[in-house]
């Protein structure tokens, strides 16, 4: 019983050493990583009611579950996450914290337009002057993407 205490300490032990390692790399945990991993959530939980309940995803054919489409988007989130991970190093290099809060930021704002397309997939209807803007935003990135 003692070696299985022993185990469970040095388990829970190594556990907390790699998430503060991880931790430590990003920069630490703040108000802004937490905003990014609720909206990263929040953009998952309503791309999946969109595909799975109203069908109306514009990712897929079908509008249904695909997934191909949630393996992307997932990896997608983690080459955004490793991207906050690089801007957290080079903060350390230049004794910063202005390209890491500013690609968070980014991140979040871009993240929280697909929420609303999500939620307007979904039949919920937004003020005319905020769905212009919404469009604004979008065909502005779009063109940036393109050009």
């Amino acid at each position: 019983m003692l070696h299985l205490m022993s185990l469970k300490i040095s388990v829970a032990s190594l556990a907390g050493a790699v998430g503060a390692f991880i931790l430590a790399m990003f920069g630490g945990w703040d108000n802004t990583m937490t905003a990014l991993i609720i909206f990263m959530g929040i953009d998952i939980i309503t791309g999946l009611m969109v595909a799975a309940v109203f069908k109306t995803s514009q990712k897929t054919v079908c509008g249904s579950l695909s997934s191909k489409t949630m393996a992307m988007g997932l990896c997608r989130k983690g080459a955004m996450l490793l991207i906050v991970l690089g801007a957290a190093q080079l903060d350390k290099i230049l004794l910063t914290s202005y390209v890491r809060d500013a690609l968070i930021i980014a991140f979040c704002a871009n993240e929280f337009l697909s929420i609303i397309e999500n939620v307007g997939l979904m039949g919920i209807k937004f003020p005319p002057a905020l769905t212009r803007a919404i469009e604004l935003l979008k065909a502005k990135g779009e063109t940036d993407d393109n050009g």
